[in-house]
């Protein structure tokens, strides 16, 4: 079996080294068929369950692997860029986001992460407000929560980016109900201190630290600056959806301050995984942290992995921690 394995993961590795070289031998990463049927092909590959574990590759494939993820990052803010810019066009843009080819994949991924939030948050969710760093041009993750799951929510959305700012707020010029509850920042999230501290919920964007050390140090920023109890949505990757996405270690989530209360890895068009996270109450202003949440039982590497709420009803698979938990196992939550 395990013979069986390394030549399924060697064949894949080949098969995307391949595909990397030729998109990076493209002359433009902006939406074209070349490009297009380059990144489906990608995709395609790296969307199945796989027993590729890419952390555990050698140099070579590790360094190939950074330099994809860096070129998926250009080309998906340039497909996004595209289509704000296609969608601004339009007199009511929110009505036709349906344009954007993995617009479902939002709706469904939004879906999950407000699901997860609903069920593994102690005493539930209902943010008054809510900060979601890096957003880009086309804020769907945004849109569909304000929209149809967090009705009298404020969403303060950042982006290192000014154009892709300027972009996404033309898209609600029209809407007077969402519209009224999004605001846009240009800010680096390393520079936001204080203003964390208002937001019940924070949602980390899958591309905002590319690099493992650099998304560890920005959830220990927020981790030195959310309030007590503050949850916090991270994005990650999983098998061979890592040659996409960076891939987040639970366990530098407890180190930056958070207890992890589920991840979840969706096998279907949900690309990315889901981590659910509080900030501890033992966190002092470094960020560092006396409790399991800073060194503990994540620390050790439990990690309480869950299945997606909206398709099963299994609970959380570690149930050493008792928040309530014995309720929600006792009750059937209903979406």
């Amino acid at each position: 079996m395990a013979a069986q394995n390394n030549q399924e993961v060697d064949a894949l590795v080949e098969k995307i080294t391949g595909l990397h070289a030729a998109i990076a031998k493209l002359p433009s990463l902006s939406p074209s068929p070349d490009v297009d049927a380059l990144f489906t092909e990608l995709v395609t590959a790296c969307v199945p369950p796989s027993p590729v574990d890419v952390t555990k590759l050698g140099p070579e494939a590790q360094e190939m692997r950074e330099g994809l993820i860096r070129l998926c990052s250009e080309a998906e803010g340039k497909l996004e860029a595209h289509y704000s810019d296609m969608l601004a066009a339009f007199d009511k843009p929110l009505d036709h986001l349906g344009m954007f080819p993995y617009y479902n994949n939002y709706i469904n991924l939004s879906k999950l992460e407000y699901e997860l939030l609903a069920r593994y948050v102690p005493g539930g969710i209902a943010p008054a407000r809510v900060a979601f760093i890096g957003s880009g041009p086309l804020p769907f993750s945004s849109f569909v929560l304000a929209a149809r799951h967090l009705p009298d929510t404020m969403f303060d959305n950042y982006d290192l980016c000014g154009a892709a700012n300027d972009r996404a707020s033309k898209l609600f010029r029209a809407d007077a109900d969402v519209g009224a509850r999004m605001s846009f920042h240009t800010a680096d999230v390393a520079d936001l201190a204080g203003e964390l501290a208002k937001y019940d919920v924070v949602f980390l964007a899958a591309l905002v630290g590319m690099a493992a050390e650099d998304k560890a140090k920005v959830i220990a920023h927020l981790g030195a600056h959310m309030a007590d109890g503050a949850a916090l949505v991270v994005r990650s990757a999983h098998g061979a959806r890592g040659f996409l996405y960076p891939i987040v270690d639970p366990q530098d989530i407890g180190r930056g301050g958070f207890e992890v209360l589920a991840v979840c890895h969706p096998d279907d068009d949900v690309v990315n995984s889901v981590i659910i996270a509080q900030k501890s109450k033992d966190v002092h202003a470094d960020g560092l942290g006396s409790g399991r949440g800073a060194g503990g039982q994540y620390a050790r590497g439990t990690v309480p992995v869950v299945s997606p709420p909206c398709r099963f009803g299994e609970m959380v698979a570690d149930v050493t921690q008792n928040h309530k938990r014995d309720e929600f196992a006792n009750a059937e939550v209903a979406f």
